[in-house]
Formats: C-alpha cells, structure tokens, sequence
C-alpha cells in the first residue's frame, strides 16, 4: 500500500476531528476573558432561547458581544436543519487573544503601561436527548 502525502494525511486527520456540532466563533473581540467569562457562566447549560433573553437584559457590555455569537451559532444549526428550539449550550468558553499595549503618561515624566486585553470567544450546541 503506497503512503499518503503529509498534506493529504493531515487533511483526513482533521476531517476526523472536526467539530460536527453547530458552533460559532469570534476571535479578537475587544473584551477581557475574565469579563466574558461572567456573563458565560450564567448561560453555559441552558437553552438557547433562555439564553438569549438572559443576554438580552444583562447590563454588560459583554452580554451584546455574545448575544450575537449565539445568535449565530442558532442560525447555523438551523442551516443544519435542526430545530432552534431543542438546542442547548454544550460548551461556551474563552480563550485569550493578544494583548494591546499602550502608554499612559503620568506625573514627573513617568509612563505607565495599558494593557487592552482581546480574547477568542466560542459557543457550542447540541440536541437535547429527549
């Protein structure tokens, strides 16, 4: 049996792992991980029309970022042809982005460093089984 090229190899490797579950990624957004991690604990498990309305009435800003990730990731389980109402939040979770580095001028000719911190946000559904 003659070997595969690498990339062909590499290829059917990632065809295995890939995820086949409805998910949505957002990757660079401007908001702390640890701030996004708030508001995706309160939705991590539930249903996706409850989590839409809890993203919906939270007060951080967040809350707006993520809101549309979900929606997102609802629209592309309906282009899979599975029905919105009976998706859950598998997994939801943030990753840390790059970090933007800026100067802040203080007194007597110092500088202090700001950190504008990004993250890599992911949403992932499944079926409930019922």
């Amino acid at each position: 049996m003659a070997k595969q090229h690498r990339s062909q190899y590499k290829h059917d490797r990632n065809q295995e792992n890939r995820e086949n579950r409805p998910h949505a990624k957002l990757s660079y957004a401007r908001i702390p991980v640890q701030k996004a991690c708030f508001v995706m604990d309160a939705i991590r498990g539930k249903d996706v029309n409850t989590a839409l309305a809890i993203l919906q009435y939270n007060p951080r800003y967040a809350s707006s970022v993520i809101f549309k990730l979900l929606s997102s990731a609802a629209a592309n389980a309906e282009f899979k042809g599975i029905n919105r109402n009976s998706l859950y939040i598998a997994e939801c979770f943030a990753n840390n982005g790059p970090i933007m580095k800026r100067i802040q001028p203080r007194a007597q000719g110092r500088a202090y460093r700001i950190e504008k911190r990004m993250s890599h946000l992911t949403i992932v559904l499944d079926e409930k089984g019922e």
